[in-house]
């Protein structure tokens, strides 16, 4: 599981292993979980690809042939219950096989039916699931113990997942041996030498140079944060007229790049929040980038710390804060803080 803020470049790092993947004859299939869908409903249509992809394999046919009459009778019995399936069905279901309408009995039943036909097939099927932390966690318990079914029966079924920092904590308490079976490697910034790689070596490829100066501002304003240096390299090529690029052109670039990640980047999460859910993040921006204390924000809020449980719930639910660390909330979108205090300026959120 890659876990790390917005703007690290997990998501890059998720489809670049995709790539290296399927490079190696691993059969894959991305989904991405966004806020308000079912386990079901993401992964019912990916698998009906695999397995049809699968059922090309002359040899594991019919293996994939039974996968897909499985996927038929998970879909149409668990339907009552997550309407927002929508698969096609290739096959009739076979009565018994991941059709008791129960989703930790099926999806077991269901991934050993993908898992067996890959087997045969001489392969793997490889799920990779970006946003993870959006799936509910009662389901997110029922895909850990699918998987641990898979590793029990030696299947080759891997998931691969992305999310906010929060998912660590998240699979623990959904399942307590989450951590056994998985390992978590944290995504952040990049340090300081692949950082100017990032931003140097397309220059050079250009045949452009950045002065020392220059490079250091965007090491500064960026903090190494990946999406943060794709941003600004943009801008400040834009803005370059020359060779070397020098620190007013970088400072240049900033006006339009912060200009950009306002109106989109931060303005698509900050639209999604309630008044009160803004108000919160407002006054955590009132003490730095963090993380901080919920006892600070609340007198920060002027409000008591137990009145703001819930509001500090939905933000994590939201994934725009996280706890670090028992008692102490963060912001899950780097430089979030300052974008707060530009839109909300001021002490007009008091």
């Amino acid at each position: 599981m890659l876990v790390g803020l917005r703007g690290v470049g997990k998501t890059v790092l998720l489809d670049r292993i995709r790539e290296d993947a399927e490079a190696a004859g691993i059969h894959t299939v991305r989904i991405e979980a966004p806020e308000g869908r079912s386990l079901p409903s993401l992964l019912a249509p990916q698998l009906r690809q695999a397995l049809l992809r699968l059922s090309q394999i002359e040899k594991a046919k019919d293996f994939a042939v039974r996968g897909l009459r499985a996927l038929a009778g998970f879909a149409k019995m668990l339907k009552m219950t997550y309407a927002d399936i929508e698969v096609g069905l290739d096959y009739e279901p076979e009565p018994g096989l991941a059709d008791n309408g129960d989703l930790e009995h099926d999806l077991q039943a269901l991934f050993e039916q993908v898992g067996l036909a890959a087997k045969v097939a001489e392969t793997a099927l490889a799920i990779f699931i970006d946003e993870l932390q959006y799936v509910e966690e009662p389901q997110l318990a029922v895909l850990i113990t699918a998987m641990h079914r898979t590793e029990q029966r030696r299947l080759p079924v891997v998931l691969v997942g992305a999310g906010l920092p929060q998912l660590r904590g998240q699979m623990g308490n959904a399942k307590s041996y989450a951590e056994r079976l998985f390992d978590f490697p944290t995504v952040g910034a990049l340090p300081p030498e692949p950082a100017r790689l990032a931003i140097e070596k397309p220059l050079a490829d250009e045949s452009v140079s950045i002065t020392p100066e220059a490079m250091d501002l965007i090491l500064q304003v960026t903090r190494g944060y990946a999406y943060f240096l794709q941003e600004w390299g943009s801008h400040t090529w834009l803005a370059a007229k020359q060779s070397p690029i020098l620190p007013g052109v970088v400072r240049q670039a900033s006006v339009t790049a912060i200009a950009a990640l306002d109106e989109s980047f931060f303005r698509v999460r900050f639209d999604r929040l309630t008044p009160k859910e803004k108000k919160y993040l407002r006054a955590m921006a009132e003490l730095g980038p963090g993380p901080h204390r919920s006892g600070d924000i609340a007198a920060s809020f002027e409000a008591a710390v137990s009145s703001l449980a819930p509001t500090r719930s939905s933000l994590i639910a939201k994934g725009m804060v996280w706890s670090p660390s028992h008692g102490d909330t963060a912001f899950t979108v780097p430089m979030f803080d300052e974008f707060m205090k530009r839109i909300v300026p001021g002490d007009s959120w008091r």
